[in-house]
């Protein structure tokens, strides 16, 4: 093949991958554009066919009346708090567990990390009804903090993406730093995190993101209406007024914008967190 002919099909290739992405992009756009575009539609265009995809006119009412139907902000005020603690958590605890397991050398480190391992392995709902009677026994049962507590003891596989991505900074730099006298924490904690601040940010996206929308915690733990997160509102909104979809959609639209907002401000760390953690194993 001439050098010609593969200068003439890399354009090709070029070409060829991006109308893909295109279609693709379509296909998980449409979902998210149609709840958009039904948050804002009177109740006579949501079923009319063929579909209508812009509200004629706009409702913007459908958004305040969905928040005054269920109190919109005192279980956004209990997501944040959830959210961001359990965040903060994980955060903090995985990142320093993970460099442990990757630079450190310790008796046990080896049948601790494959019992680190092995944990990943066994699906939630086996341990849902022993770690129901563990916080019944701590009398934690309708608070938030089943749902807050068990992130400051690290997360599975947070903790081995993390030490994939801290097995992949050179010994170098933590041999010299020891050389100039810094203690180990300060190792970790001036030079070894900054650098593993993109995986960091990354877990703490991904932890983000399941605390935000999660159901069966909050639906297992929470036991008082006014401690109820935004997953459980929609799911009640849902029960009561699972026909006007206006206003469902409203809520949904409201609940998933954040998330949203969030990966787009965060992405190219998001990305670069997953690509760099599995450099070395």
């Amino acid at each position: 093949m001439s050098a010609r002919t593969v200068k003439s099909a890399k354009p090709l290739k070029t070409c060829l991958a991006q109308a893909f992405l295109i279609v693709a992009s379509v296909f998980f756009l449409a979902p998210f554009i149609w709840m958009v575009s039904t948050s804002l539609k009177p109740s006579t265009q949501v079923y009319t066919f063929p579909p209508q995809w812009i509200p004629k006119p706009f409702q913007w009412s459908n958004y305040s009346a969905a928040m005054d139907y269920i109190p919109f902000f005192t279980y956004l005020k209990n997501t944040v708090v959830i959210t961001g603690f359990s965040t903060l958590g994980v955060v903090l605890v995985c990142p320093l567990v993970a460099y442990s397991f990757a630079k450190l050398e310790w008796r046990g480190k080896g049948p601790l990390f494959f019992l680190t391992i092995a944990v990943m392995m066994i699906p939630g709902q086996v341990t849902m009804i022993p770690l129901f009677l563990l916080f019944e026994k701590l009398n934690w049962i309708g608070s938030s903090l089943p749902l807050i507590v068990p992130a400051f003891f690290g997360v599975p596989f947070y903790i081995f993406l993390l030490r994939q991505f801290f097995l992949g900074l050179p010994n170098e730099l933590k041999d010299a730093a020891r050389i100039d006298g810094a203690s180990e924490f300060r190792i970790y904690w001036q030079i070894m995190l900054p650098l593993a601040k993109s995986a960091a940010l990354a877990v703490g996206l991904f932890q983000f993101m399941a605390s935000w929308t999660d159901f069966m915690g909050p639906l297992l733990y929470l036991t008082d209406q006014h401690s109820y997160t935004l997953s459980l509102g929609l799911q009640q909104f849902q029960s009561q007024k699972g026909t006007e979809w206006g206003l469902m959609m409203a809520v949904s639209t409201m609940m998933t914008a954040p998330i949203i907002l969030l990966f787009f401000f965060l992405q190219k760390t998001f990305i670069q967190g997953i690509t760099f953690s599995g450099i070395k194993g």
